[in-house]
C-alpha cells in the first residue's frame, strides 16, 4: 500500500508581508538612528562620532547597542540620539504609508526614497532644529531621478517635468520667506527638504501641491497648539517645520493615491 505525500500549498504572499515590513523596519532602523545620533546637535557643533559623555565610538561597525531600540551607549549606559523606540515607529508608520500608497511603482519606489531619508530628517529637526545637506540632498535628488526613470518607462515627461517644477517653486517659496523675513521665515534646510516633498506632490498634480502645504501649515498649527496647551513651547517659539512638512506630505500622498 503507497500513500501520497500531501503537499501543503505555499503561504500566500498577503501573509508574508507583515514579516517582510518588519524586517525591512528592523534592517533600516540602525542606520536612522545613527544618522539622527551624528546629526541632531546644534548647527555651530561637529556632527556627533562619539558619546558625549564617555567618548565610545559611534558606527554601524562597532556600536550596535547605541543603535538599537534602547537607545544606550554600551560603554556609559547614555542615551544616545533618539529617544527608545521613536525611530522604529517612524519607521513603521512610513512602511504603513507605503504599503497603503497607490500609485506606479516607480512613483512608489521615489516616495520609499524619499521616506528612508525623510525619517532621520524628521527626528533631527525636532531635536536640534537643523536639516542637515547630508539628508536633504540625496533625498531630492534620488526623487528626482527615480521619478524621472518613472516617466520614462511609462507615462511620458510631462509629470516629470511637472513634478521637478513644483519641487523648485515650493523650495524657492520657502527659500524666499527665509531671505525676507529672517528666523520668522522657513530655514534653507526647510527650503531644501521641499524640494524632495514638492516633487512628489507635483508628480499627481499642481492642486495636490497645494493641498500637500496645506495641510503640512495645519498639522504645524495644531502642533504648536498643543505644545501650548501642555507648556511645552511659548508663544515666540520657533517650531521646526521639518517633521509637519514630512507629514502633511506623506498625509496627502496616501489620500489622494489611494486607488490610482
Amino acid at each position: 500500500m503507497t500513500t501520497e505525500r500531501v503537499r501543503h500549498p505555499d503561504p500566500p504572499a498577503v501573509t508574508r508581508r507583515p514579516l517582510v515590513r518588519l524586517l525591512a523596519t528592523l534592517a533600516i532602523g540602525p542606520p536612522v538612528r545613527l544618522a539622527v545620533a551624528r546629526y541632531a546637535v546644534p548647527p555651530d557643533r561637529p556632527d556627533r562620532t562619539a558619546c558625549d559623555a564617555c567618548g565610545t565610538p559611534i558606527g554601524l561597525d562597532r556600536s550596535w547597542p547605541a543603535l538599537g531600540p534602547a537607545a544606550r551607549c554600551p560603554g556609559c549606559r547614555a542615551r544616545i540620539g533618539a529617544p527608545p523606540a521613536v525611530a522604529e515607529v517612524a519607521l513603521a508608520v512610513a512602511v504603513a504609508v507605503l504599503a497603503l500608497a497607490g500609485g506606479l511603482p516607480g512613483a512608489r519606489l521615489a516616495l520609499a526614497w524619499w521616506l528612508a531619508w525623510a525619517v532621520p530628517m524628521a527626528l533631527v529637526d525636532a531635536a536640534a532644529h537643523r536639516l542637515p545637506d547630508r539628508l536633504t540632498w540625496p533625498a531630492a535628488g534620488g526623487t528626482a531621478v527615480l521619478l524621472g526613470v518613472t516617466a520614462l518607462a511609462g507615462p511620458g515627461p510631462a509629470p516629470w517635468v511637472r513634478a521637478v517644477a513644483a519641487g523648485l517653486a515650493l523650495g524657492a517659496g520657502f527659500a524666499a520667506t527665509t531671505v525676507l523675513f529672517g528666523r520668522r521665515g522657513f530655514g534653507l534646510g526647510d527650503a531644501k527638504l521641499a524640494l524632495g516633498a514638492g516633487a512628489l506632490l507635483g508628480w499627481y498634480g499642481w492642486p495636490v501641491l497645494v493641498a500637500g502645504l496645506v495641510l503640512s501649515v495645519t498639522l504645524s498649527g495644531v502642533g504648536g497648539l498643543a505644545l501650548l496647551a501642555v507648556r511645552r513651547v511659548r508663544w515666540r517659539s520657533h517650531l521646526p517645520f521639518g517633521p509637519f512638512l514630512i507629514l502633511g506630505t506623506a498625509a496627502t500622498l496616501l489620500l489622494t493615491t489611494r486607488g490610482v
